[in-house]
């Protein structure tokens, strides 16, 4: 045989070892403590099923609301005893320290059983030691920033993150600008997808079609400043001619009905499962400015009242009501005000038509639309990386 013409070589490929492509994906979610964690964190996972073959595993703080909606909606979740700190009652923290240190230890644990291709933090408590976890394994992670400002746990995972979706500009004064994308926070499909106007919407609420409706809602967990101001007013409200949508929450609900007793025109419920109907049915919104929320009346074009709640870290719902209200979007109530003030803007704002479509123009030219899409792009991007 010649020497140039030598037999070729076969060599098994080592599949184990080199994987020519991936079948399915194992991401890690991570956030919640309110529905404004909540639902972004469900779209998210929603796009990854529509787009990929994955397992998906959500971590959450036990006792909170995730652990309930989660598994409703389908997916798996694990819980951690993870606490946040008490900036009044330093001493308390004591406790919260302990909390943390065992979360972190749970974490490792869950990282090293589930071997996520990626972890995705959307916020909430249990981000911080399930991301952080995840990235001394290795592991790529995303962080979703939702607000205006950024918060101190997301600015410490930003050093190894791979990429950070942001919803405003101007975020380059928390993180790196090469990790930012500007995708929006996702929102509830549902919200954008019905067929119904707003009197149909009315007229499922039992309300009649054609007068001028306020929703009013304190967020998934109540706002007792807003459900207090309401309380007083609801009667002025109700004299003006307005019908009124209003969720309190579960611990106020009580004082609620008793202030709506004998009035027409005005459903109260400690938690509203159709938002879609709520906000088709409202002229006027008035609401915390937790940054689901604010994403959800900028994709609708919802004239809003903003009172932002204080009970945050670093006061990050005044700066997302800002952001509205310096483009001619929103109102701004400071809660410190809302029991004087409040009622006697919805009176105001509700009886201008002009304004209300003024407002409505603003709001809805602020809008990010497909931010679930946008945020599973760069998942993909991440997944698809040599590593």
């Amino acid at each position: 045989m010649s020497a140039s013409l030598r037999p070729c070589s076969l060599t098994l490929y080592d599949f184990k070892k080199y994987p020519m492509m991936k079948n399915k994906y194992r991401i890690l979610i991570s956030g919640g403590g309110t529905g404004g964690h909540i639902f972004p964190a469900l779209s998210i996972a929603n796009a990854l099923r529509r787009r990929l073959d994955t397992e998906i595993l959500f971590v959450g703080a036990d006792d909170r609301m995730e652990m309930e909606r989660i598994p409703a909606a389908g997916y798996p979740i694990k819980g951690l005893p993870v606490a946040g700190f008490d900036r009044k009652h330093l001493l308390r923290n004591f406790g919260v320290l302990l909390k943390l240190r065992k979360s972190l230890a749970m974490a490792r644990r869950i990282v090293d059983e589930f071997q996520p291709d990626i972890a995705i933090g959307v916020g909430g408590y249990c981000s911080g030691p399930t991301l952080k976890a995840a990235q001394r394994r290795g592991v790529p992670t995303l962080i979703q920033e939702q607000n205006s400002y950024a918060g101190v746990t997301n600015k410490l995972l930003a050093r190894n993150a791979m990429r950070i979706c942001v919803a405003y500009e101007g975020m380059q004064r928390f993180f790196p600008a090469e990790k930012i994308v500007l995708t929006g926070n996702p929102i509830r499909k549902d919200l954008l997808e019905h067929t119904f106007g707003s009197a149909e919407a009315r007229m499922r609420f039992g309300l009649a079609a054609e007068p001028r409706t306020i929703l009013v809602v304190g967020g998934s967990l109540g706002a007792l400043t807003v459900n207090r101001s309401m309380a007083e007013g609801l009667r002025c409200l109700i004299d003006a001619g307005y019908q009124v949508i209003w969720q309190t929450g579960k611990t106020f609900h009580s004082r609620a009905l008793e202030a709506a007793k004998g009035l027409k025109g005005v459903v109260v419920a400690p938690f509203i499962s159709d938002m879609a109907a709520a906000y088709a049915a409202a002229d006027l919104v008035v609401s915390r400015a937790g940054a689901g929320s604010i994403s959800e009346l900028e994709a609708l074009g919802k004239p809003v009242i903003l009172v932002p709640s204080p009970n945050v870290a670093e006061d990050h719902q005044t700066k997302n009501a800002q952001a509205l209200e310096s483009r001619g979007a929103a109102i701004l109530i400071p809660d410190t005000v809302a029991s004087e003030r409040m009622i006697t803007e919805m009176l105001t704002l509700a009886a201008s038509p002009e304004r209300l479509a003024e407002m409505s123009r603003n709001i809805k030219g602020l809008a990010l639309d497909n931010s679930d899409e946008k945020i599973v792009d760069e998942i993909v991007k991440i997944l698809n990386a040599p590593r």
